[in-house]
């Protein structure tokens, strides 16, 4: 008995703490998705050298907050920007031809990294519904840092904001939630 009780605790914590992640997905896979149930994309283009890419994994997507309004709100897609992962996307195949296997280190930029404009990692990048590609956004960011793209990109509010002004304002003015 004791034994059956020590393996069903064990089975619920390891389900609980896979509900403690987010479901990421491939950009291929997020835009299948999307055919059946349209859902802005949220990608998170990092590269296996990048320090600050480490820090993301590590102290921003493990948040309680930021897990459960990204699965919520977006497909979330990991996308390695110097991989070798096919990507079909508006009609053309992205690769990465000049990938070196051999590489220690950085590696060359994957197609869809460069038709993106990614030059920073990591970079966070939102795309409609549509799979319009709305902006990238360069660099690591904090839970209560990313809260405020997290939502003005889920709720549109984006939209609205039509000058560097009147995104200085909606920064200012914005009011996070997420703690720790």
């Amino acid at each position: 008995m004791r034994l059956f009780f020590t393996l069903l605790v064990s089975c619920f914590l390891m389900s609980s703490l896979q509900a403690q992640e987010i479901k990421w997905m491939t950009m291929n896979e997020a835009l299948e998705a999307q055919k059946k149930a349209p859902k802005k994309i949220f990608m998170d283009a990092y590269t296996v050298w990048c320090g600050p890419c480490k820090m993301l994994d590590r102290n921003t997507f493990t948040n309680k907050n930021v897990i459960e309004y990204v699965n919520k709100n977006f497909y979330p897609v990991k996308f390695n920007a110097e991989g070798t992962e096919e990507i079909v996307y508006k009609d053309n195949t992205f690769a990465n031809p000049n990938f070196d296997p051999e590489r220690k280190g950085r590696n060359s930029q994957h197609q869809f990294a460069s038709a993106m404009k990614i030059s920073g990692y990591p970079s966070l990048v939102f795309f409609d519904e549509k799979g319009e590609l709305i902006a990238p956004i360069a660099g690591y960011r904090t839970p209560q840092q990313l809260e405020m793209y997290l939502k003005m990109f889920a709720s549109d509010d984006y939209k609205e904001l039509t000058s560097k002004e009147a995104f200085l304002d909606y920064q200012k003015d914005f009011e996070g939630t997420f703690k720790d």
